[in-house]
C-alpha cells in the first residue's frame, strides 16, 4: 500500500481533498490528520475497521476509543441529556484540548440503541459512558464534519510511542499501513488532550493534558444566583435551602459543594452590602438545620448576572431589574416560585417567616428536581 501525503493550508484547507480522504474514512481507510494536540487516526466505527486500527497501533483490546466530532453541535446525536456542568464544560472548553467521558443511564443508552447503528453503541459506549472530543483545528473540523458516520481518532502513534505531531512523524510510523496523511504542518500544542469526567465523585481528570484540573474546575463551575430586595430575608433563606437540598441530593457535604462543581450564591436590588440576615430568617433556618448566620448582604450587580449560570428570582420586579442589568439574561432568570411572587416577610412577625420559609422550600425542591446534576 502506498500511502498518500495530502498538504493542506491550516486554516483554509481545501474542501475537495478533504472530502477525498472523508471518502477513504467511510470506505473503511485510516487517515491521519492534525488537531490542535496531536495527529489522529481517523477510523470508521464498525468492527472490521477498528480491528485493524487496533493491530496496526498493538493497542489493548480493553482500551476505549473516543468519538470525534467536528462541531459540538453534533454532541446530542451521542448525548441527548447533559448535566448542568457537563454543558458549562461544553461550552467552555469546546472547541478545545479537552475529551469528555460522559456518563448515561440505562434508559438512555436503550434509546440511543434504537437510534444509533449497533456497532457503534457497542464500541462506543462501555460501561454506560463515552468519551468524546471536539478539536480545534480547521482541518480535523472539517474532516469530522464531512465524514457522514461516527469516526474515533487515537493518536497517531504506536501503543506506548510518543504521539506525532506532524505529518513527518506519522509517516514514520505508518508509512504504506495508512491510506492517507493530511499535513497540516506542526500541531500548535504538541501535547495530548485533558480528558476529564464529570460524575457522582465530582470533577475527575482521567488524563493530564494541556488543560489543567483548575482551568476544568472553573470552566465547569455552574453558579446559581438568588435575588430579592435587601439580600437578608428571601434570598439568604433560598441560597441556605438550596445548598442543603443540593448537596443531599448529590450526595455530599455543604462544605463541597465548590469542589463538586457548584456555587450558590445571592444578592439584593437595593444595593446595600454587608448587612446580616435578619434576625427570624436566622433562627427559621436554624431550626431547619441550615445555618446563615454568617450572611452579609450583597448588591446585584450586571457582573454576578453575567457570570450566573441560573438566576432565581422572588418577584417579578426583581426580573424586571435584572433583565435592566442585563438584557440578555432572560432565558437564565426565572421566578423561584413559578407564577407566584414570594411575600417579602421583612417587619413582619415569625410566623410570617415560617409560612415564607414554607413556600421557597418547596420551590427550591422542585427547582432541584428538575436539574439535570
Amino acid at each position: 500500500m502506498e500511502t498518500e501525503l495530502i498538504k493542506l493550508d491550516p486554516d483554509k484547507p481545501d474542501i475537495y481533498k478533504i472530502r477525498t480522504a472523508a471518502d477513504v474514512v467511510v470506505s473503511g481507510g485510516l487517515v491521519a490528520f492534525p488537531t490542535e494536540t496531536v495527529y489522529g487516526l481517523a477510523c470508521r466505527v464498525n468492527n472490521e475497521s477498528l480491528a485493524r486500527l487496533g493491530e496496526l497501533k498493538g493497542r489493548e483490546e480493553e482500551k476505549c476509543y473516543t468519538l470525534h466530532i467536528g462541531d459540538k453541535e453534533q454532541l446530542g446525536r451521542y448525548v441527548p441529556r447533559r448535566s448542568l456542568r457537563e454543558n458549562k464544560l461544553v461550552q467552555k472548553a469546546w472547541p478545545g484540548p479537552l475529551t469528555i467521558v460522559f456518563e448515561l443511564d440505562n434508559d438512555e443508552i436503550s434509546k440511543l440503541r434504537k437510534i444509533l447503528k449497533k456497532e457503534v453503541t457497542e464500541n462506543l459506549y462501555v460501561r454506560n459512558s463515552i468519551g468524546i472530543r471536539c478539536p480545534d483545528n480547521a482541518i480535523s473540523s472539517a474532516l469530522l464534519t464531512e465524514t457522514p458516520c461516527a469516526i474515533v481518532a487515537p493518536s497517531a502513534n504506536y501503543s506506548g510511542a510518543e504521539p506525532a505531531v506532524s505529518a513527518e512523524q506519522v509517516l514514520a510510523f505508518f508509512e504504506g499501513t495508512i491510506e492517507m496523511i493530511l499535513d497540516g504542518g506542526p500541531t500548535k500544542y504538541k501535547q495530548s488532550s485533558t480528558i476529564a469526567k464529570i460524575g457522582k465523585k465530582g470533577i475527575e481528570i482521567l488524563r493530564e493534558g494541556f488543560y489543567s484540573r483548575e482551568q476544568i474546575v472553573d470552566f465547569c463551575t455552574v453558579q446559581v444566583l438568588f435575588v430579592c430586595t435587601g439580600n437578608t430575608c428571601r434570598s439568604p433563606m433560598a441560597e441556605g435551602l438550596f445548598k442543603k437540598r443540593l448537596a443531599e441530593k448529590i450526595e455530599c457535604s455543604v462544605d463541597r459543594l465548590g469542589q463538586m462543581g457548584y456555587k450558590i450564591v445571592s444578592a439584593g436590588t437595593v444595593g446595600a452590602t454587608g448587612w446580616p440576615a435578619s434576625t427570624k430568617a436566622i433562627s427559621v433556618c436554624r431550626s431547619k438545620g441550615i445555618d446563615i448566620s454568617a450572611h452579609a448582604s450583597s448588591a446585584l450587580t450586571e457582573e454576578l448576572i453575567r457570570q450566573s449560570d441560573l438566576i432565581y428570582v422572588m418577584s417579578g420586579e426583581h426580573a424586571e431589574q435584572v433583565l435592566r442589568l442585563c438584557p440578555n439574561s432572560g432565558q437564565r432568570c426565572l421566578l423561584l416560585a413559578d407564577d407566584k411572587d414570594v411575600p417579602d416577610p421583612i417587619g413582619q412577625d415569625e410566623n410570617y417567616y415560617k409560612k415564607c420559609f414554607a413556600m421557597i422550600e418547596h420551590a427550591v425542591a422542585r427547582r432541584i428536581d428538575e436539574l439535570k446534576l
